[in-house]
């Protein structure tokens, strides 16, 4: 069966999985994470996508972005995968793939999810026991938002912005968004739908975004379709 070809439209958030292969480590050393951050970085300007949010872990990274090309995502993809797998297997003395596979990747409805996905990759290292709060872990865009410190990667969301008038107000909201913890039910949609390309949100934005691309958005049912009841 062949593969479902990524959902990719521009202006719409979308959540990033990249996982090592075998879930094997994709950064040794403090060196490591600067090169991961600063390549994203720079193929996010070039190819005109902002990241709202970010986090590496060992074995795997996340991203949520917002494209202004349908071509964006896949091609800032593309050009940080190829480099840092360079940069990473002359630093290593390895040679061969690092990531599992290509990315996954799916559109996600910003009005309810978008900050729900945010404090979710900020708790990834607390729900992994890196850290004991998100405010503790370093390589995320947490501590931007949480007015740590000024991550020139980030761009917030207007979502985010909606969160209050001023630094204070807004900082203080997203914290206690992420205090609060994401629902498991939201947990598991936030992967799943990534994992399998299909978007996330109600049914008023799925069918509308189905409106947007020939590409199939949401699961149907396996199976015949119901048969019609004979006519009377």
């Amino acid at each position: 069966m062949a593969r479902l070809p990524r959902l990719s439209l521009p202006g719409y958030p979308q959540h990033i999985i990249q996982r090592g292969n075998n879930r094997q480590s994709i950064a040794a050393c403090t060196a490591d994470y600067q090169t991961l951050l600063a390549l994203i970085d720079e193929s996010a300007r070039k190819f005109s996508v902002a990241i709202h949010a970010y986090v590496l872990m060992d074995n795997q990274f996340h991203l949520l972005v917002t494209p202004e090309t349908a071509e964006g995502v896949p091609q800032l993809m593309q050009a940080t995968g190829r480099r840092y797998v360079r940069y990473f297997n002359d630093s290593q003395g390895r040679s061969g793939t690092l990531w599992e596979g290509r990315y996954r990747s799916t559109v996600i409805q910003a009005e309810r999810y978008l900050l729900a996905c945010m404090a979710y990759l900020d708790l990834n290292p607390v729900h992994h026991g890196l850290v004991p709060q998100a405010r503790d872990y370093p390589w995320s865009s947490h501590g931007h938002y949480a007015g740590l410190r000024v991550d020139r990667l980030v761009t917030p969301h207007p979502r985010y912005w909606s969160l209050g008038n001023t630094p204070f107000s807004r900082e203080a909201a997203y914290e206690q968004i992420v205090k609060d913890g994401v629902p498991p039910d939201q947990q598991l949609a936030l992967t799943q739908s990534a994992l399998s390309g299909w978007a996330l949100g109600d049914a008023a934005f799925v069918a509308d975004l189905q409106t947007r691309t020939q590409r199939r958005v949401s699961k149907v049912a396996a199976g015949r379709p119901p048969r019609k009841p004979p006519a009377s």
